[in-house]
């Protein structure tokens, strides 16, 4: 099976990490999907009770983990020679930590978006055009 990231496009944040070349390479057959850009992979994923609002998701096929798991999960499998994929598989790869840490990645998410004009749920619209 293919292991797909699904990630916040609309946040430069997720953005940098999400597509980092080195990520890519370092996990093999890894899969990246902007979820902002893609309305129909966020229905199929909101059916399944994963919010991309709520956080990044990592399909295994069947399998699914959303928020501090997916990352978790991915950082786990990271093997990085760039400094700042290695520290963040280091703070990110065990469950226990993500979880504890997770809120500060959605709150700098939730600033950069702020900053962007654009929603936390991408389902909510362009705040801009409000």
């Amino acid at each position: 099976m293919t292991l797909v990231l699904v990630y916040d496009g609309g946040c430069p944040f997720c953005r940098y990490f999400a597509l980092r070349s080195e990520l890519v390479g370092g996990v093999p057959g890894l899969e990246i999907r902007d979820g902002r850009g893609d309305q129909t992979l966020r229905a199929q994923l909101k059916a399944r009770g994963l919010e991309l609002a709520r956080g990044a998701v990592l399909l295994d096929g069947e399998q699914a983990w959303h928020g501090a798991e997916a990352i978790a999960q991915l950082c786990g499998r990271l093997q990085p020679s760039d400094p700042l994929l290695a520290l963040l598989r280091q703070i990110f790869q065990g469950p226990e930590q993500a979880r504890r840490l997770y809120p500060l990645l959605l709150w700098a998410r939730r600033m950069a978006l702020q900053w962007k004009g654009l929603p936390e749920d991408p389902d909510a619209g362009d705040l801009r055009q409000a």
